[in-house]
């Protein structure tokens, strides 16, 4: 099942921590704070707790959204690169 995670955390480093370790679960940087990629439901609450282990009682939120494919497929786009100026 794919898998959303966000976070707004305040600090850095912490941020970097918790960027990690979603990477380390294989899923992929969609933004800044906001991964997505394919988990399995004991894989989704194991990185939920690790995540939340690591934050401790440290100020921020971390939220994880399980999507279906009919969901995934839903999805809308709007991407505007950055551009050269040749361009």
């Amino acid at each position: 099942m794919q898998c959303l995670v966000i976070y707004d955390i305040p600090r850095d480093s912490l941020r970097k921590k918790l960027a990690d370790i979603c990477l380390d679960y294989g899923l992929a940087r969609i933004q800044y704070s906001a991964f997505l990629g394919e988990l399995s439901y004991s894989r989704q609450t194991e990185l939920l707790a690790k995540l939340k282990r690591k934050m401790g009682k440290q100020v921020g939120n971390i939220q994880m959204y399980p999507l279906c494919e009919k969901d995934i497929k839903l999805k809308r786009l709007v991407i505007v690169e950055e551009q050269t100026q040749d361009g």
